[in-house]
């Protein structure tokens, strides 16, 4: 049962939709940062360190909103495992090429000027 006084509903659901569209656009964002393949801009978004807290004065989440929300999480969640797939797998890349010689694959011959 909710405890909202009458009057009040509709417009914390209006609140709770905004900041439910806010969300589902940041993770089409990342969706769209994967997408581009981009590593600089993905790892960014592995730099992103900020919890999300629901702001205090939107009050508890409406019933009615409560799949959509069930189901933005597992959304961001899918994105999230796939953004840290992709940054261990471009720091893995980074890790190997930092241990790559760049010198000549194949010993160069040294010639001493000396009589036999």
């Amino acid at each position: 049962m909710n405890a909202s006084p009458p009057g009040e509903e509709r417009p914390r659901t209006a609140r709770w939709h905004a900041v439910l569209e806010d969300l589902e656009c940041q993770v089409l964002e990342a969706e769209a940062t994967l997408a581009r393949d981009r590593a600089d801009e993905i790892a960014a978004w592995g730099r992103r360190n900020a919890d999300w807290v629901p702001p205090s004065s939107l009050g508890p989440m409406p019933d009615e909103l409560r799949e959509r929300a069930a189901r933005l999480l597992q959304h961001q969640l899918a994105v999230a495992e796939r953004l840290v797939e992709r940054i261990t797998q471009s720091q893995r890349q980074r890790d190997v090429a930092a241990r790559m010689s760049y010198g000549p694959l194949r010993p160069v011959p040294t010639f001493f000027d000396q009589a036999i």
